[in-house]
């Protein structure tokens, strides 16, 4: 029996984190892979896939400037459904949690076909943050056959919400098979200022936001906090790639540029930004993927949040919630700056998402499911934080 593989996705971290499965589900003996591309984020998803190599057989295109969530919902339905309909796909593989990943995964259920959740199970316990994307996942869970958790943490979550325990598998995260792929490509620079940077041999601070809830006054601060912090650093380098959003422009770059050890720039190809991580001196971020690759890299993460549903390097030492108050930021950056030790222990490589393995996890996973061979031996998130 040939499984017939259909992945779906539409933005950069999905593209990022489904590229190794993509390109293990193709080359399998036994998968007719095809890959579908919502298109939620335009240039960006384009980019990672030209990395990655990975041409989609169906784009949907459904970007629109400024469209409510409930239009993008609709578009993917309606979308989707038609390339079901005709492909007719033994299985859906979805990534996360965003719009695209709810919408897929019920069109999907409703028209019977199976659905793969990769990185299930993750959860912050409160549905406004992060938003929408702790609901998404919840009802993405509520149609999926088959849960690919990253971590035990993850496993567990689903456990407690009843679901059935032979249907979870603990792969690690693909985030971090994509990492490794990245960094064995050797970089080049597109700006010639992050060129400069990079080579200068100074400390950088990576800042990475974007989250909807911080929009605004939030934001605002975080800008305010890092003005202070170079203007009393001007040895400390400080690289915002920023994201496309104008909120998101409006509300920092007024409180940031113009400052000669603050370069702000547009979102960095995938290659370029892993390796800018590599460079980093310490990652500030309300973002979600790089809680897991920055602390791979021995990096130092300040999350600009309340809560994350990325637990495990919490709990390992090597990422700290320090909240939105922008003088709470100011504080953390600033104790990394003078306290040595404090950054030796944030700074220990403790990888707990993942071995660089569980594209293949997953692929032995799918092929169970459909009574070909086993399940690979799980991934010991627990064990991987004890022993980095």
């Amino acid at each position: 029996m040939t499984v017939r593989a259909m992945s779906i996705y539409g933005t950069r971290p999905e593209a990022i984190k489904l590229a190794p499965v993509v390109n293990a589900l193709r080359a399998e003996p036994g998968i007719q892979s095809r890959t579908v591309v919502t298109g939620q984020h335009r240039e960006m998803l384009d980019q990672v896939n030209r990395v990655f190599g990975i041409v989609p057989d169906h784009d949907l295109d459904v970007f629109g400037k400024g469209q409510s969530l409930n239009r993008l919902m609709a578009k993917v339905l309606e979308g989707l459904d038609g390339v079901l309909a005709e492909v007719k796909p033994d299985v859906v593989v979805v990534q996360g949690d965003t719009t695209t990943v709810t919408a897929a995964a019920i069109a999907a259920f409703n028209r019977g076909i199976r659905v793969v959740h990769v990185e299930a199970g993750l959860r912050s316990g409160d549905l406004q943050s992060p938003f929408p994307e702790e609901a998404n996942r919840r009802l993405a869970s509520q149609v999926t056959s088959l849960h690919l958790a990253p971590t035990t943490s993850a496993r567990d979550n689903l456990v407690l919400e009843n679901v059935d325990p032979a249907s979870i598998v603990v792969t690690g995260n693909t985030v971090i098979d994509a990492l490794h792929l990245a960094l064995e490509a050797p970089v080049s620079w597109t700006s010639p200022e992050v060129a400069r940077v990079a080579a200068a041999g100074r400390p950088v601070l990576l800042v990475t936001t974007h989250r909807r809830e911080n929009w605004g006054a939030a934001m605002s601060g975080f800008g305010r906090a890092l003005r202070r912090i170079a203007l009393d650093h001007p040895d400390l380098d400080i690289i915002i790639p920023t994201h496309r959003n104008q909120l998101v422009r409006d509300a920092l770059w007024p409180h940031v540029a113009g400052i000669d050890s603050i370069l702000l720039t547009e979102p960095m190809d995938y290659g370029e930004f892993v390796h800018l991580i590599d460079r980093s001196w310490a990652v500030l971020t309300d973002s979600g993927g790089i809680q897991e690759e920055a602390p791979a890299l021995g990096k130092p993460v300040l999350v600009m949040r309340d809560n994350t549903e990325r637990p495990e390097a919490v709990e390992a030492g090597v990422c700290r919630l320090i909240g939105t108050d922008e003088h709470q930021v100011e504080a953390e950056v600033r104790r990394l700056l003078t306290d040595s030790d404090h950054y030796r222990q944030m700074a220990r490589g403790v990888s707990p998402y993942g071995d660089g393995k569980a594209a293949a996890r997953i692929v032995a996973a799918i092929k169970a499911m459909f009574g070909q061979g086993e399940r690979l031996p799980e991934f010991d998130s627990a064990w991987m934080a004890k022993t980095r």
